[in-house]
């Protein structure tokens, strides 16, 4: 069964990711590593619920290459490899059906670039694996393109635009439809540093644009709202630590996969590094 699938049965009888996930990253450097760690109260991806019972822990990483670097034009290019691993105490993990905690390990590769350094274009090929056979691997091709600051405001909107690959009924999808789904998401996180201290606002909508939603066959445009707040408090030069609460509101689809409950708060704190 499909990751969506499992879980959705789970909680109506017990009563039901993705692509990343905020791995700091230093792009001066022609190496860089970077990893995070995460604890969190609940797993939603691109508002479909994977999981909200025990503990959630969210280990990631990643290595990047700078490939070229000027002034003008194109003023960075960059490859990153890593890796986002979500581990869970409550149904998903070591208290469901597997009896194992690691319930998702994914290996994602982008190819990114960035225009008078302001700009970004990034495409991804991602692989979500489930190591406790929870959901069936996905496979997603991915383009994001983001802008840094508008009219000198520190907004950062972006679009999102990805596709899964390789599907089957019932397999390879997010939603465990019939189709392959296409997905898009649009966002902005405006932020703003107070001394040390980094607080941004993250808002996006995700919205399907084929099959992305589906359920008995329907397919629901959209999927979810989200508004949030996070703050970043850096402790050397390479490390933060960080915290935040997010609110979603969720549409047709997503409301039924997440047990009938038609919005989800989220709180997650954790510690990033960056080299």
């Amino acid at each position: 069964m499909t990751r969506l699938m499992t879980i959705t049965a789970l909680w109506i009888v017990c009563a039901t990711p993705l692509f990343a996930q905020q791995t700091p990253t230093v792009d001066d450097q022609r190496v860089s590593v970077a990893a995070n760690f995460e604890v969190r109260n609940a797993y939603m991806f691109r508002g479909v619920r994977q999981d909200d019972t025990g503990t959630i822990t969210w280990p990631s990483a990643d290595v990047g290459l700078r490939l070229h670097a000027a002034e003008h034009g194109l003023t960075r290019a960059r490859v990153l490899l890593g890796t986002f691993n979500s581990v869970h105490s409550g149904w998903g993990g070591s208290s469901g059906p597997s009896g194992k905690s690691w319930y998702e390990s994914d290996v994602y590769t982008t190819l990114s670039l960035v225009f008078a350094n302001v700009a970004a274009l990034d495409a991804a090929f991602t692989a979500y694996r489930s190591p406790n056979d929870m959901f069936t691997t996905v496979k997603e091709l991915s383009f994001k393109a983001s802008v840094d600051r508008v009219a000198g405001l520190s907004l950062a909107p972006y679009a999102l635009a990805a596709f899964e690959l390789d599907t089957a009924p019932g397999i390879g999808q997010v939603d465990g439809g019939f189709k392959a789904g296409k997905y898009l998401e649009l966002g902005a996180t405006p932020h703003h540093s107070w001394r040390r201290i980094d607080v941004a606002a993250p808002v996006k909508v995700g919205l399907s644009i084929g099959n992305y939603y589906e359920l008995a066959g329907q397919d629901d445009h959209f999927g979810f709202a989200s508004v949030a707040a996070m703050v970043t408090l850096p402790i050397a030069r390479w490390m933060n630590v960080h915290g935040g609460l997010e609110f979603e509101r969720l549409g047709e689809t997503t409301t039924a996969f997440n047990g009938g409950d038609a919005s989800k708060t989220l709180a997650s704190v954790g510690i990033g590094f960056a080299r």
